[in-house]
């Protein structure tokens, strides 16, 4: 119990900083296209190769439900986790938004686009549908990776934290176009509610739902697609441990 609560710690504090400082450079910069991708890749470096090596550094629901699926993590964990993510997620953005509004910061318009979720073209079917698998697809490449380089077959384990955040920041660089980029349900429900608390605004609260289903629906998809694709290699791994 002790244990799983200071991974739950760790993944509160993990995604308090993803928010604050990731969507604090958004935020600064207007959605600045590199610096806010690579700020969401630096934050995921730095949080692997710190609180990484105590929680595993999911800091987001749609990592933990990949794990779920895939058979490393307990359902008691998971919940655990994600509880945690989404207190986590929203001290930050208060802070992020307190801070603004303490300092006389505007977090609107451009500036709050660039930190919220949205469905970029107007809100009708076709928009709808695209934002679902934009993010759909983002995520499962994410995650998809996520699953690879943190399986114990792989070579990539030291490196592992230097390649999710790359890979973050490459989700970043077109997803941000496409949606603002979430795939990371946690942050995307943090940045609505300070939105709704400091600004007033309702929109992204409203749209929110879409940031919450598709980001799982993506990582699902990718613990499924790895279980089939890698369960030969899975198996063959175990062999020596049955002899």
């Amino acid at each position: 119990m002790k244990d799983l609560l200071k991974k739950g710690l760790c993944e509160c504090l993990g995604t308090f900083v993803l928010v604050f400082f990731a969507c604090g450079v958004a935020a600064l910069t207007g959605g600045e296209l590199v610096s806010t991708s690579l700020a969401f890749g630096l934050v995921i470096v730095a949080m692997a190769y710190s609180v990484g090596r105590i929680s595993g550094c999911h800091i987001n629901p749609a990592v933990s439900l990949g794990c779920l699926l895939a058979k490393r993590m307990t359902l008691k964990e998971f919940l655990v986790y994600v509880c945690a993510q989404i207190l986590g997620g929203f001290l930050g953005a208060l802070l992020l938004f307190g801070v603004a509004k303490m300092s006389q910061l505007t977090l609107a318009g451009n500036a709050c686009n660039s930190i919220i979720n949205y469905v970029n073209v107007g809100w009708n079917a076709g928009a709808i549908i695209g934002s679902l698998l934009a993010e759909l697809v983002l995520t499962f490449v994410f995650v998809y990776v996520i699953l690879n380089v943190t399986a114990k077959a792989s070579d990539a384990n030291r490196p592992a934290g230097l390649i999710i955040g790359l890979t973050l920041t490459l989700v970043h660089l077109l997803g941000i176009g496409l949606t603002g980029t979430s795939v990371n349900p946690a942050r995307s429900l943090a940045t609505a509610l300070g939105a709704l608390i400091f600004n007033g605004e309702a929109e992204p609260i409203k749209e929110v739902w879409i940031f919450l289903l598709a980001p799982l629906a993506g990582g699902a998809l990718a613990a499924l697609v790895y279980s089939l694709l890698h369960k030969e290699k899975k198996e063959q791994a175990e062999e020596p441990k049955a002899e």
